[in-house]
């Protein structure tokens, strides 16, 4: 029970990965605020799991990709927990399309939910982390895009660029008052929005293929997620923590 004890924001929370980290951090003590676009968008079931380990939950639903409604959220998660000791800020948005034919407005729609909207929560949390003057945790969910430039994905691969750019900045600037800030880069995980994107046979092809011969779980990620925010990670600030399965070595095998 590394995180007996502590509070945690979790967005993104209804589904895949982010489930995967709230429910991760519940088991390892801590209670949690889970946030997603909607209340109805798998925040309830995940909000029953966590409450099963024996741990409290808020159910804290709102766009984290504009500010007043994710000043909102916040909010709530503090009144619901009493503080927050741990945010894990997994901003998602995506859609594919060739970087000729990619729309403007999508463009700029995909870099608010991955990039802006990860600087809006994070910000107003470690204001509040600030104030309390206990140090705290901040975990951003980036992914392997950061490394690996897939085609048909040029709005996704820059924000999540920018989203570890960004981490590493407040990392730099919280260190005085002890915030951990780092980044998890999750390979190719095996959550329901890949499934829709490419379909039950492709997801359960691919596994087979990969360099650890199989996908990643949402678990995998929360595991990770779980031990940036404990005590074990305490000299660990600014950095990025590839969780993929060695998917980057692929390139280099014969």
């Amino acid at each position: 029970m590394k995180l007996l004890g502590k509070k945690a924001l979790v967005t993104g929370a209804g589904r895949g990965i982010g489930r995967g980290c709230a429910l991760e951090l519940a088991r390892a003590g801590a209670d949690v605020a889970v946030n997603d676009l909607c209340p109805d968008g798998g925040l309830a079931e995940t909000a029953a799991e966590i409450r099963a380990l024996g741990r409290n939950c808020a159910v804290v639903p709102g766009d984290m990709f504009e500010r007043a409604t994710a000043a909102t959220v916040v909010e709530q998660a503090i009144a619901g927990l009493g503080s927050l000791d741990i945010l894990v800020s997994n901003p998602a948005f995506s859609r594919r399309e060739t970087y000729l034919n990619y729309d403007p407005a999508i463009f700029e729609q995909v870099i608010r939910g991955t990039l802006v909207a990860g600087f809006h929560v994070s910000q107003l949390v470690a204001r509040h982390l600030v104030e309390r003057g206990r140090g705290g945790k901040i975990v951003f969910i980036s992914s392997v895009h950061h490394r690996i430039p897939f085609a048909r994905s040029v709005a996704y691969n820059a924000g999540k660029s920018g989203l570890v750019n960004l981490a590493f900045t407040i990392a730099n600037e919280l260190a005085p008052q002890r915030i951990n800030v780092n980044v998890i880069e999750p390979g190719w995980i095996d959550t329901p929005g890949e499934r829709e994107a490419f379909g039950d046979a492709a997801i359960d092809a691919a596994g087979p293929l990969q360099v650890w011969g199989r996908l990643g779980t949402p678990a995998d990620i929360g595991r990770a997620a779980v031990f940036l925010c404990s005590d074990d990670a305490d000299f660990i600030t600014g950095t990025s923590l590839l969780v993929d399965g060695g998917s980057w070595l692929k390139a280099a095998q014969e």
